[in-house]
C-alpha cells in the first residue's frame, strides 16, 4: 500500500498589508495628543485654582477681635444661625445667655405683635491688650418695623470678652447699659 497523501488544502491568502501611514497623518495626531494634552493640565489648573480660590472665600477669618464679633453677631442675631455662629464662639462652655435672651425677645415680639425686629451695631471697639483675652464693645441698635414703619427703636450697650484659641473666639456677651 501506498500511504496516502492528504489532499491539498488551499493556500490562505497572507493578511493585506496595513496601508503605509502617511507623515501629514503622524503629523496631526501628534498635534492633536499635544492638544488634547495642554487642554488636560489646563482643566486639572483650573480646578487647582478653583478649590484655591473656594477655599479662601470660605476661610472663617478670626484674626481680629472685632471682626469675630462683627460676623458672630451677623450669625447669631442677623441670621440666626447658631451653627454659623458657632463657629466663633469658645470650644468649651461659652456665657451667651444675655445675648441669647435678646435673640428670644426679637422672635417673640415678631410672632407676639406681627412686626419685624432687627439688630444692627455701630463701630466696634476692642479694649484690653495681651495675646489671650481681649473685650469689644459695641451698641446694638435693636428696632421694631410694621409695614415698613418703624415703631420702636432702642440702643444698648453691649461688651463681648474673648480669647485667642485657634483665632479669637467670644465666650461671653453682656449688656453693660
Amino acid at each position: 500500500m501506498q500511504p496516502t497523501n492528504p489532499p491539498a488544502q488551499p493556500a490562505v491568502p497572507p493578511p493585506p498589508a496595513a496601508a503605509p501611514v502617511s507623515a501629514k497623518t503622524r503629523r496631526t495626531r501628534l498635534i492633536l495628543a499635544m492638544v488634547g494634552g495642554v487642554l488636560a493640565l489646563l482643566c486639572l489648573g483650573g480646578v487647582g485654582i478653583f478649590v484655591s480660590f473656594y477655599d479662601e472665600a470660605t476661610k472663617i477669618e478670626r484674626e481680629a477681635p472685632d471682626a469675630v464679633v462683627d460676623s458672630f453677631l451677623r450669625a447669631y442675631l442677623v441670621n440666626r444661625d447658631d451653627q454659623q455662629a458657632s463657629l466663633f464662639t469658645c470650644k468649651s462652655g461659652p456665657d451667651l445667655g444675655d445675648v441669647s435672651a435678646l435673640r428670644t425677645e426679637a422672635v417673640d415680639r415678631e410672632k407676639k405683635f406681627s412686626v419685624s425686629v432687627t439688630i444692627s451695631w455701630r463701630s466696634l471697639a476692642i479694649s484690653g491688650t495681651g495675646e489671650t483675652a481681649r473685650s469689644v464693645s459695641t451698641d446694638l441698635v435693636i428696632g421694631g418695623s410694621s409695614n415698613g414703619n418703624s415703631i420702636s427703636r432702642r440702643v444698648e450697650n453691649w461688651t463681648f470678652a474673648l480669647v485667642e484659641d485657634d483665632g479669637w473666639r467670644v465666650c461671653a456677651a453682656s449688656k453693660t447699659s
